[in-house]
């Protein structure tokens, strides 16, 4: 038997009057995030939930998630977290797509309306039969008439619950990968696979209850959710939640809260290289500071020098998806890190560079990255074929490309369908990336492939520059093509004074194409 939920009611034993969350000022202790998650449970037993029905939720960074989370959890059922950010349409496809049978959703503000789109997904998702909003205030009654809130369905159940029975290879979470090639599918995560990756991440990071961690990675992608919540559950550490990152802010949360423990991914780490001004005194930060982890993307080394540079903390980077856990790789500080690599293979997890036959390369060239391990999820829900095209024999095809070292550290170059092929040769644009990085007037870049008559596709630079700055086109072009082949440095550069990101701060090239 084991259900991922055991770690909250083993950390409410243990450290029951200590701090597990802070929001705005005012902590929650173990002990009442247990009990919450307990009277959750009930509730949704008392709808009629069953041990594997799948209950969706979309909560910003509030306390309201772990209590749900865990409740659901601790019912036998199968969590599936929904970005803040869908639309209606989209809303409705996770729910038929997961056959969800209950829908927590955060009322959310008048910026992002989250209660009412996710009603209109709710109300077209046959099957789906309990639409729960979450106010803010719980007293108040539902902004959605005709639905039940989150203070409704725990009210009058025992803060005492008997935590469903599941097996260690029964589906805790379905996560949904960002679907940037067809429609979002859903990645099926055991609780040993969740329960793993946590004791994974409480080794790596030496973490305990004397812990404090920032969260403003959206808990309900799996980086923020197994790196951070469910490691700082399971270890009886402090997480402050932030819903919405601002470098201000978060500078802000550091010093205040006497922060131990800060992970991010990557466009995070430049906002606060970028952040000029506010009373903040780095050299306080930086003594609390003792780890600051990057994951989700590939972190450019001009980012990690200047952010060290300006905070004098180490950045570890890793590698993970949400297939994994999500961690598949990491720098160990106990081994030691390189600058731009994403580490050694975690501890229970074997890693292959491959070729497009499968086959294995030798050190130093380029391959697909595969891994096999404790952390493979499932297979995707209800897809059989995406399944058995991205799992051979145990192995999971990442869709990445990479290389290892004389020591076998990895680096990612690219994504499989990031690659540009320009004139029958390959590009890849990291590699770009971190050469027009270098640039002194660059505070950010994003290079893609545009369809070309002559060379099937050129590659175009997206370039933020820093403020005060200014460059030309001219003056970035021969930058790169000083220090890269000739094929490879951008034909195209267009300055614009942002990049588009995803809901986890990746840069989504998928739109820059459309541009």
């Amino acid at each position: 038997m084991l259900n991922l939920a055991s770690i909250l009611e083993e950390s409410a034993r243990k450290n029951a009057d200590d701090n597990a969350f802070i929001f705005n000022d005012k902590a929650f202790t173990f002990q009442q995030i247990n009990a919450a998650a307990n009277q959750v449970a009930g509730g949704i037993v008392g709808l009629g939930i069953k041990p594997g029905d799948k209950v969706a939720l979309s909560c910003l960074n509030l306390p309201y998630f772990p209590m749900i989370y865990f409740g659901i959890l601790k019912a036998g059922a199968v969590v599936v977290p929904l970005s803040v950010l869908l639309k209606p349409n989209e809303i409705e496809y996770h729910l038929k797509n997961s056959e969800a049978k209950a829908y927590f959703c955060f009322q959310g503000t008048e910026e992002l309306p989250m209660a009412k789109m996710g009603y209109a997904g709710f109300s077209n998702a046959d099957g789906c039969e309990h639409f729960i909003n979450i106010m803010a205030d719980p007293t108040q009654a539902s902004s959605i008439p005709d639905t039940k809130t989150l203070g409704q369905i725990m009210h009058g159940q025992s803060p005492q619950f008997d935590i469903a029975v599941t097996n260690s290879d029964d589906t805790a979470v379905i996560v949904y990968t960002s679907g940037t090639t067809g429609f979002p599918k859903g990645a099926e995560l055991s609780h040993s696979n969740l329960m793993m990756n946590a004791l994974v991440c409480k080794d790596l990071f030496g973490t305990s209850s004397q812990d404090v961690q920032l969260v403003t990675l959206p808990l309900f992608h799996i980086f923020a959710m197994t790196v951070l919540m469910n490691t700082g559950v399971m270890t009886g550490s402090c997480s402050v939640l932030l819903p919405r990152f601002e470098a201000a802010t978060v500078l802000g949360l550091l010093q205040k809260h006497k922060v131990t423990i800060f992970a991010g991914v990557p466009t995070m780490y430049w906002g606060l290289v970028a952040h000029e001004g506010g009373d903040f005194d780095l050299e306080e930060i930086a003594k609390n500071l003792r780890m600051s982890v990057s994951g989700g993307a590939s972190l450019p080394v001009q980012v990690l020098k200047d952010f060290e540079a300006k905070f004098n903390v180490p950045i570890l980077e890793g590698y993970g998806m949400s297939e994994g856990s999500p961690v598949v790789t990491f720098n160990q500080k106990a081994i030691g890190r390189k600058p731009g690599s994403i580490g050694l293979p975690v501890w229970g997890v074997e890693v292959k560079l491959v070729d497009a036959e499968g086959a294995e390369v030798p050190q130093g060239e380029k391959g697909e990255l595969w891994y096999r391990g404790h952390n493979v999820m499932k297979g995707y829900y209800n897809n059989p074929e995406a399944t058995a095209e991205t799992i051979t024999d145990g192995w999971l095809h990442s869709g990445d490309i990479a290389v290892k070292d004389e020591d076998g550290f990895y680096y990612i170059v690219d994504r499989t369908k990031d690659m540009i092929i320009r004139g029958g040769l390959n590009v890849y644009p990291r590699e770009v990336e971190e050469v027009i990085m270098q640039h002194e007037t660059v505070s950010m870049v994003a290079v893609i492939g545009i369809p070309d008559d002559k060379m099937g596709e050129e590659i175009k630079a997206f370039v933020v520059l820093k403020e005060g700055q200014s460059a030309s086109t001219e003056d970035i072009q021969s930058f790169a093509e000083s220090k890269l082949a000739a094929y490879k440095y951008p034909r195209v550069v267009e300055f614009v004074d942002a990049l588009p990101l995803s809901a986890t701060g990746k840069i989504l090239k998928k739109e820059l194409r459309k541009a």
